[in-house]
């Protein structure tokens, strides 16, 4: 069914979290770093600049993780991360050492922060910080169907079966304090030289300011008195503020979502590693995720299968025992649209529930609802789907309700199967 769609290739944007960082215990820790395998342990700071320059540009912090698998992460200042802020990713990696996989979500104070660890990695896009509690469960659903976690931390409110609530004070406190510094700062023997001349430079502008002041002060000229003039009062202008962003006047692209998810996954159903099989497709407005389990096959053949692919992956792990592969890449460009809702949430409840009884087919629906930093409520339909039908098709029905919002996709390769969950926006 994929090989035969033809799908077009959309530009989309990739969505980002409302803040970088959370406070606990007094202490600030940093979020939304991107992490890379150290590879260069001589010298970790020439590999984590050359990432700077390219891979993410326009980094200018960094931390190193130590541990099984060495990694390093970089993050932006201007989007809110400073030098001392404590890698928070660290903190708990460190004391869950004994788990090699594990994920979770916590509430802290200025959202619900998202961790992954696999096979002792944090994964590229396994430290996010979400304002939105709906979309941090969503990708935390989203990896759900991956097999063979350590652990599993949700919200105890979430009551998701085999997750256990682990207070994050606790973990916090257990783990490692490594804190953010800077990607350019000075370091060896470059310090001490640079140090060392300034030192040299104080001395020899202290010793000529000593000398100008004593030669003022023995020929000090008479100087004229000055009349002061009365300073005016300047009245400050008070700055309106701006008018609060709606959830729904920033929404992505749902029809480039189901679009750009489908032609993903046309492109990752065409590896056929040897003695593997493709077990399921989970897909994000950010990033599509994929495993596969060993029948047959070695580690090498499937290795070799994803590089030759032609796909940008942005991570993967193997499992411990060498039978299930795990491999992420990101999502093409989606464009933000605005789509403001029309129903209320009893008539939009109604229409719903109406057309898919028309139409033989079932839809779970509940309701939530956020309350923003201003004190605004918005409320939301929750629904899920799961059909034989590929998202062109259930495009152009979703598509007619405003305030739609397309959260995760997955699709069972094996049982044909594609199951969607989002949300429509309601007055």
């Amino acid at each position: 069914m994929l090989e035969d769609a033809n799908l077009r290739n959309d530009e989309l944007g990739k969505g980002k979290s409302s803040t970088t960082k959370f406070t606990l215990g007094g202490k600030t820790y940093a979020t939304n770093l991107f992490w890379q395998q150290l590879q260069n342990h001589d010298d970790p700071i020439s590999e984590i600049q050359e990432t700077a320059g390219t891979i993410l540009e326009g980094s200018d912090l960094f931390c190193i993780r130590q541990g099984k698998a060495p990694q390093f992460g970089v993050c932006v200042s201007s989007e809110g991360h400073k030098k001392g802020d404590i890698a928070a990713a660290i903190s708990v990696a460190s004391a869950l050492s004994d788990k090699s996989s594990f994920m979770g979500v916590f509430k802290v104070s200025s959202g619900w922060w998202y961790i992954c660890l696999r096979n002792d990695i944090v994964l590229a896009d396994g430290d996010m910080l979400f304002l939105n509690e709906i979309e941090a469960k969503d990708r935390f659903y989203s990896m759900l169907a991956v097999p063979d976690w350590d652990l599993k931390i949700a919200p105890a409110e979430w009551c998701l079966e085999g997750t256990e609530d682990i207070p994050l004070e606790s973990l916090i406190n257990k783990g490692s304090v490594v804190k953010l510094d800077k990607i350019n700062g000075l370091r060896g023997m470059n310090l001490y030289l640079t140090l060392a001349s300034a030192a040299i430079a104080c001395i020899w502008l202290i010793s000529k300011i000593v000398g100008y002041a004593i030669d003022w002060f023995l020929t000090k000229p008479v100087v004229a008195p000055v009349e002061i003039q009365p300073i005016q009062q300047i009245q400050q202008q008070q700055v309106e503020e701006p008018p609060e962003v709606k959830p729904w006047e920033q929404l992505l692209n749902p029809t480039e979502v189901m679009v750009n998810c489908y032609y993903s996954a046309q492109d990752l159903v065409k590896i056929l590693p040897p003695g593997w099989v493709i077990e399921g497709i989970t897909c994000t407005p950010s990033s599509i995720t994929t495993s596969w389990r060993r029948e047959i096959g070695r580690v090498l053949w499937i290795d070799k299968a994803l590089d030759m692919s032609g796909l940008n992956f942005s991570s993967r792990s193997v499992s411990p025992d060498g039978s299930h592969l795990i491999a992420s890449m990101p999502i093409k460009n989606i464009s933000t649209i605005s789509s403001e809702p029309n129903q209320d949430t009893i008539s939009m409840t109604n229409t719903l529930n109406d057309l898919f009884q028309a139409m033989g087919q079932n839809i779970s629906l509940s309701t939530t609802s956020f309350t923003s930093p201003r004190g605004n409520v918005y409320k939301a339909l929750v629904f899920s789907i799961s059909s034989n039908h590929d998202p062109l098709t259930w495009n152009d029905l979703l598509i007619k309700f405003p305030g739609l919002e397309i959260k995760t996709i997955r699709y069972d390769i094996n049982n044909k199967l594609w199951q969607y969950e989002g949300a429509i926006y309601v007055l």
